[in-house]
């Protein structure tokens, strides 16, 4: 086989292969993801107006995080309740919009009608209530989008007849591998649009700038639109299968029994309410009662309740299938909880290597461009790799990665950009940092995502999903966790300034920032390794 027949082979399994796996009615649910990510449309935005408005230190930056991760662990409860309104499930998403859109709404009045909203709470107060209202309306929404990525995957073709398993196989995997696809492709739209928005951003005065920004905010409005249109779509899409099957020859009843998910009726569990109803009640007696260590009780507590649960769901599987599933949750639950610097080396990068809010967004327009890119490359690796080599291949990757922003903070810039006439400057770094690594960060959660979506129970599927889900989403509060105790070891602050006096109330040092980066890459590949090593040597070895 010549060169150029092996290059043309591997094109077509790789690109090709994944367009003719795609299916119409991938679409509804690819249209939610593709909302979540577009949610990052004020990412950037809300990072300058905390730095530029509000006065709030790293360690509470990432303690809000962890807030704003919980409501991810509410995917119990909801995804049995997908189960079991099944047919109904549409309606979750207008109430996740209406979330979303709130969020969203606040942060514009709060940049056009200050005054009148200071006069109600303060600033710092609407910040942070809009910052917790969008996660729970994307929560709900993406207990949906789980639900309806299963359904999405036919089980019979135009004329009625049972589609064959190893294509069914083929499909899931594709089907989850679209789904992270359309989540990026969201980040890209989101980064395309903030460049456009951004340009010049840094010769505008103070008002100019804030207009810009709520502006920003008044295009995330859109957000919400997307995702009810996906469901929509769905229904529309639902209609006319439902009139197909009919015309072939089928009666209403057996074109009702093809078109909806086989097997019996969603028993409804108590356990997974009960279990929702507690991590409620925990988060709100702890949060509200300014208890000492608060978000270390509601962790652990939650995580009480999600193993728990987590035991309702492999009773109902074979015991070799709920050992491998609960091994490989474990190993991605510590790949995920690892730390991360914090917002210290974003206030770094502006201060002191002057990457302004369009280079920010062009950063992450080469991380979405570059990850949907390599999630394509990457493909037949997942499908071919255990989840445990990925795992591994990831964390040691990442590893490495993170090497070019400890030489960033201590000055490696200068010295290639002597060598090299100022082309290797710090932009340069980052820009080549961030291409190499942009690929890797969706990759580990996919094929745990087909496994769920072949392996589940037919009337347990949105329910799986939800439950490793809250799981494995425990893990990001455990990040949030860890990145804030790195936070308050090691402290970092940014310029303060009175914005009546000019004066600076707090000055910025980071001195510490270099120990902060040395040791979050230690954890962050000791960790996932270490428990690799443990799981794959006990009664949990992951196989799949």
């Amino acid at each position: 086989m010549t060169l150029t027949q092996r290059l043309t082979r591997w094109v077509d399994v790789v690109v090709f292969d994944l367009g003719r796996q795609m299916r119409w009615t991938f679409l509804p649910p690819l249209m939610i993801y593709f909302a979540a990510g577009f949610s990052g449309l004020t990412m950037i935005v809300g990072t300058f107006f905390v730095k530029e408005y509000l006065d709030l230190s790293a360690a509470y930056l990432a303690g809000l995080a962890f807030w704003a991760g919980l409501p991810w662990a509410l995917k119990m409860p909801l995804g049995h309740l997908v189960d079991i309104i099944w047919r109904w499930k549409w309606l979750l998403v207008y109430f996740g919009a209406g979330l979303i859109g709130l969020s969203v709404f606040i942060m514009y009045l709060l940049l056009t009608q200050t005054e009148a909203m200071t006069a109600i709470m303060p600033k710092g107060a609407w910040y942070v209530t809009s910052y917790l209202l969008a996660p729970c309306g994307l929560v709900i929404q993406d207990a949906v989008a789980d639900a309806m990525s299963v359904e999405a995957v036919p089980r019979i073709d135009a004329d009625g007849r049972k589609i064959d398993d190893e294509v069914a196989r083929a499909l899931h995997t594709t089907m989850q591998t679209l789904g992270r696809f359309a989540l990026i492709a969201g980040t890209l739209a989101v980064a395309a649009l903030n460049i456009y928005m951004f340009a010049g951003i840094e010769a505008l005065d103070a008002e100019a700038k804030r207009s810009t920004y709520a502006l920003i905010y008044l295009s995330a409005l859109s957000i919400p639109l997307v995702s009810v249109s996906g469901v929509l779509l769905a229904a529309w899409q639902k209609h006319r299968l439902h009139r197909g099957l009919i015309t072939h020859g089928l009666s209403e009843a057996e074109a009702d029994t093809l078109f909806e998910r086989p097997g019996e009726e969603t028993r409804p569990n108590p356990w997974y309410f009960i279990g929702g109803a507690g991590f409620v009640a925990l988060s709100l007696t702890i949060g509200l009662g300014d208890i000492p260590y608060g978000q270390e009780i509601i962790f652990a507590g939650s995580m009480v309740i999600v193993l728990l649960l987590m035991r309702q769901l492999v009773l109902v599987l074979p015991t070799a299938q709920a050992r491998t599933l609960v091994g490989t949750a474990v190993i991605i639950f510590m790949f995920r909880a690892t730390p991360r610097p914090g917002d210290g080396y974003t206030w770094f990068s502006i201060d002191l290597l002057a990457f302004d809010q369009q280079f920010l967004a062009v950063l992450s327009l080469i991380t979405s461009l570059l990850t949907l890119v390599g999630m394509v490359i990457l493909r037949p690796l997942m499908a071919h790799r255990s989840i445990v080599y990925i795992v591994v291949l990831l964390t040691l990757a990442g590893g490495v990665l993170s090497l070019p922003n400890i030489g960033l903070y201590y000055g490696v810039q200068e010295i290639t950009a002597a060598f090299t006439g100022g082309i290797v400057d710090a932009r340069f770094i980052a820009i080549l940092d961030t291409a190499i690594e942009s690929p890797l960060g969706q990759v580990a959660m996919i094929p745990m995502l087909a496994w769920i979506a072949r392996n589940a129970p037919d009337n347990l599927k949105a329910t799986f999903f939800a439950v490793m889900a809250s799981f494995t989403n425990l893990a990001l509060s455990a990040s949030s966790l860890l990145t804030k105790y790195l936070n308050q070891i090691f402290i970092i602050t940014r310029e303060v300034r009175d914005p009546s006096s000019g004066q600076i109330t707090t000055p910025a040092d980071y001195s510490e920032l270099g120990m902060l980066l040395i040791t979050v890459v230690l954890v962050t590949v000791g960790l996932p390794l270490v428990t690799v090593f443990i799981i794959q040597r006990s009664a949990l070895r992951s196989r799949d």
